[in-house]
């Protein structure tokens, strides 16, 4: 008779809570020219560096950037809103992100970051803001083509 061991060990290791990222994209359409999007400032996240990453993302994709916070400085035909969360296990690190993009105040495209369960014991939670996002944002944008990183 074999001993229970060996199979209640690995039952318990297949449910425990490994982490897996949701990302849900709905895209820009291609027909939608991007050239400058407005980024409403979110003093409510405490990710330091998302915005530069999400801004840096957008710069990839050849769209320009410009952050408010109130009214935009200038009139603002596609306006980025975003929240973002962080978790902490050791370290804090990027565990929520949404952006929302609109067009003259109607909802054009979104995207949603998500690490379940808090990201479990994945290692990969612990990776940069931009590490995360790049994909997220090239999906968002992926309509609008690739751009080399500018230096």
């Amino acid at each position: 008779m074999t001993s229970p061991g060996p199979r209640l060990l690995a039952a318990v290791a297949l449910t425990l809570p490994l982490g897996c990222t949701a990302i849900t994209v709905q895209p820009v359409d291609a027909s939608v020219q991007l050239d400058r999007v407005c980024i409403e400032k979110n003093t409510e996240v405490e990710v330091e560096d998302f915005l530069g990453a999400v801004r840096e993302g957008f710069r990839r994709h050849g769209v320009e950037t410009e952050v408010f916070l109130g009214a935009p400085f200038a009139p603002c035909e596609f306006v980025l809103k975003y929240s973002a969360t962080r978790s902490w296990d050791l370290e804090y690190y990027l565990s929520h992100a949404e952006l929302h993009l609109e067009r003259s105040g109607q909802p054009l495209a979104s995207a949603v970051y998500h690490l379940r369960l808090g990201g479990g014991y994945a290692l990969t939670k612990y990776q940069s803001t931009k590490t995360k996002m790049d994909p997220v944002v090239d999906e968002l944008l992926a309509g609008q083509g690739a751009k080399s990183p500018q230096p």
